[in-house]
């Protein structure tokens, strides 16, 4: 072989290489979400349209939320993952951090199309979603409760009830539950002897709770009849009563909802798939079809628009379920979290 066959043999070998490196980071793309009927109907008007168009398999995960997860993943460098759903505090802290990709916006399209405070450089708005007082209208039909004092009322509503292993939101319902209107909650909760004012009132449920780490878990609590109420994500709860033909029932007045936001893990190593992935989640066309598997509300204006009206009423997005609602605060989160966390986790194990 002369030194030009050469040549052309060295380069022949070096394109079919990078090809190859090429082909084999466009095969695949790891995206984690909750797992359940959201997950199920994001494959479903998500992930498969995305790889029919693409040619990309997604390979799906599933996690149980948790900063730490992220930040040593990222840390370590190569992260597994490249798209996630993050709640908000999450995302605001990863944001804060660097821990995400920036969106790349010009292959998304329109960030003003989102609700404002759903879409930034670090994250595109997924869901929103609700975690609300919920119980079986079948055990429950003769004195039904209306807020968290019911909720904390065992001697009208005997049985256990089921919290999240997480201070966020337990701490809220907690002062509710205390006579604290709902839009003054953040407000006692950062002043001082406000945690403690809420810690005191889950003194006294806790010989009758329960803990979960999952929505499904969640349900099977509610469901089984171990618990009498939850405090639970409306998106299970409202599943079940599609798919099952339960009775079971939310109330919506003192609800805590949040933004769910996809997320690009910084140095993840499928970044260009990742982005083309977001563009095809977030197509109003696409997103607006996701209610009707999975009752969540949607944080882009024109998909909300066309979500066909019998899917509407369920979504915590409805005008009528915002009446005594309201919106986590992100910040106080975001500054508080760390130390809660220890300390709820501490109270648990006493």
């Amino acid at each position: 072989m002369n030194r030009m066959q050469k040549k052309a043999v060295t380069l022949s070998t070096a394109a079919a290489l990078l090809l190859g490196a090429g082909v084999a980071q466009a095969q695949e793309l790891t995206v984690t979400s909750w797992g359940g009927v959201l997950q199920d109907a994001q494959r479903k008007f998500y992930f498969e349209p995305y790889t029919a168009e693409s040619g990309v398999k997604v390979i799906e995960d599933t996690w149980s939320g948790g900063f730490g997860t992220i930040e040593a993943m990222v840390t370590a460098g190569n992260p597994k993952w490249d798209v996630v759903q993050v709640e908000a505090d999450e995302h605001a802290l990863g944001c804060a951090d660097g821990m995400f990709e920036k969106i790349d916006w010009a292959k998304i399209g329109d960030k003003e199309a989102f609700i404002p405070g759903t879409a930034d450089d670090c994250g595109v708005g997924a869901v929103v979603w609700s975690v609300i007082l919920a119980y079986d209208g079948n055990v429950l039909k003769d004195h039904e409760p209306k807020g968290w004092a019911d909720f904390w009322d065992v001697k009208t509503f005997p049985g256990k009830r089921a919290m999240r292993r997480n201070p966020k939101n337990m701490l809220e319902f907690a002062l509710m539950a205390d006579g604290v209107p709902a839009t003054e909650v953040y407000e006692v909760l950062a002043a001082p002897g406000g945690v403690d004012r809420a810690f005191a009132k889950l003194d006294e449920l806790k010989p009758d709770l329960v803990w979960y780490d999952s929505g499904a878990q969640m349900l099977q609590l509610l469901v089984s009849g171990e618990v009498v109420m939850v405090a639970g994500f409306d998106g299970r709860v409202n599943n079940y009563n599609k798919t099952e033909g339960g009775n079971l029932k939310l109330v919506w007045p003192g609800s805590i909802y949040a933004t769910d936001f996809w997320v690009v893990l910084k140095g993840a190593q499928h970044v260009s798939e990742a982005m083309d992935f977001l563009a095809v989640a977030s197509r109003p066309e696409n997103m607006a079809k996701l209610p009707t598997m999975a009752p969540f509300g949607l944080p882009q204006k024109a998909a909300a628009d066309m979500v066909p009206d019998e899917y509407k009423a369920v979504l915590p997005t409805a005008p009528a379920n915002l009446e005594g609602a309201i919106p986590v605060d992100v910040e106080f989160w975001l500054d508080n979290n760390e130390e809660l966390t220890q300390r709820f986790n501490a109270w648990i194990g006493q």
